[in-house]
């Protein structure tokens, strides 16, 4: 996610934090200072509820930390890859692959508001017990606000709309149901898209008459309806893929360039002849090495062309996503690396370059099967006047 810095790792899985995530600790902080805990425990002096205030912002973003590294736990031990950990204003997300069967995606989608309900209901517990120990005091009050922000946690990710972790149950279980996951993916989509139109609204509504956390549920309605939506179109592509292999969309001879060559000359000799925006580059003994894109190239400086090779500016080998001709080109994509070299797809046979496969080409395919079409028609070739077809 833009704006997000890696912080640290959570179980092995790199955990990254949103610049809006400290925003949202100061107002947790504000509302439960400056409200929820002079009304409950009145009395108290301002440096009490300002420490307390920061203490129970601070564990309900860990709840929300605990809540995603549940999903992550879950993915790893069902075979699912995990990518990373975000937390951000909205919550958190963790970027996985996408589960193999119906049975992984309700474990993984259920396990993170099952903990949130455990915390929750630990925390009012928790909460009650120093009550009756100690007295309704401060550290009560806290835990009981804790365990019923856990418990709203838990029960709205599981309303039936994507991508909420209720959308992907609902999602699983149609899956299981049907035996067709882009239809059940696409009933999730559309449902979250109609949920988040609804809290748009509502919050909305909401705002004008006065109640600012109206605006905090559009906001959240918003991202609905944007993920909701961009499932719904992802699905769609699965759809059109389904069944076609890589060497099916991949482009074939594809113009390459020697990775020792300057950035000036790659341009002059490769890049301005090349239809693609993507060009791979050979080593010595003629093996790709990697990839280097036109907008990677226009940001080297004139003037200092001649002064780097092409293979200090691309994206190595190593980073690039390889498939071989025979390969499903939907189970190619998932496994692209989304902050590497997801695309373009360098398809590969014994080392050797066979082609590449574009967004274009995917997008192509997509169009194709929009009309009809399910594999791309072989190109004809042009025969002499008088010859035979």
């Amino acid at each position: 996610m833009n704006g997000s810095v890696r912080v640290g790792q959570l179980l092995g899985v790199p955990l990254r934090m949103h610049w809006s995530v400290p925003v949202l600790v100061v107002l947790l902080a504000y509302g439960l200072g400056r409200q929820t805990l002079p009304a409950w425990t009145p009395g108290r002096t301002a440096a009490v509820y300002a420490v307390a205030s920061a203490v129970g912002a601070v564990l309900l973003m860990a709840s929300l930390l605990l809540h995603e590294a549940a999903h992550a736990v879950t993915a790893r031990r069902k075979g699912v890859s995990v990518e990373d950990v975000t937390l951000w204003a909205l919550g958190g997300m963790t970027r996985m692959g996408r589960p193999r069967t119906a049975g992984v995606a309700f474990w993984v989608a259920i396990s993170g508001p099952l903990t949130s309900l455990v915390i929750g209901g630990a925390a009012v517990g928790a909460g009650i017990g120093v009550n009756a120990l100690a007295g309704w005091g401060v550290p009560a009050a806290v835990l009981v606000w804790l365990g019923w922000a856990n418990l709203l946690l838990g029960v709205f990710n599981l309303l039936p709309a994507a991508p909420l972790d209720g959308g992907r149950v609902v999602q699983a279980l149609l899956w299981w149901r049907t035996g067709d996951r882009e239809r059940a993916e696409r009933a999730a989509g559309r449902s979250g898209q109609i949920f988040g139109i609804a809290m748009i609204a509502f919050g909305w509504i909401s705002f004008l008459r006065g109640n600012g956390g109206g605006l905090w549920l559009s906001l959240i309605g918003l991202f609905m309806v944007i993920v909701a939506n961009a499932e719904r179109q992802r699905a769609g592509i699965n759809t059109a893929l389904r069944g076609v292999r890589v060497g099916d969309a991949m482009s074939a001879p594809v113009a390459t360039g020697a990775d020792w060559l300057t950035v000036g000359r790659f341009i002059d000799e490769v890049a301005a002849h090349s239809r693609h925006s993507a060009m791979p580059l050979l080593d010595f003994e003629g093996r790709p090495s990697g990839v280097v894109q036109l907008r990677t190239l226009a940001a080297v400086p004139a003037q200092e062309r001649e002064a780097h090779r092409v293979r200090d500016v691309a994206t190595p080998l190593s980073r690039c996503t390889i498939a071989e001709a025979d390969d499903l080109l939907s189970e190619v994509l998932e496994q692209a690396r989304p902050g590497g070299g997801g695309m373009p797809v360098l398809v590969m046979d014994h080392g050797h370059l066979d082609g590449i496969v574009t967004m274009h080409d995917v997008t192509r395919l997509f169009q194709l099967h929009s009309l009809g079409v399910t594999t791309a028609p072989p190109e004809s070739t042009p025969t002499p006047e008088g010859g035979t077809p």
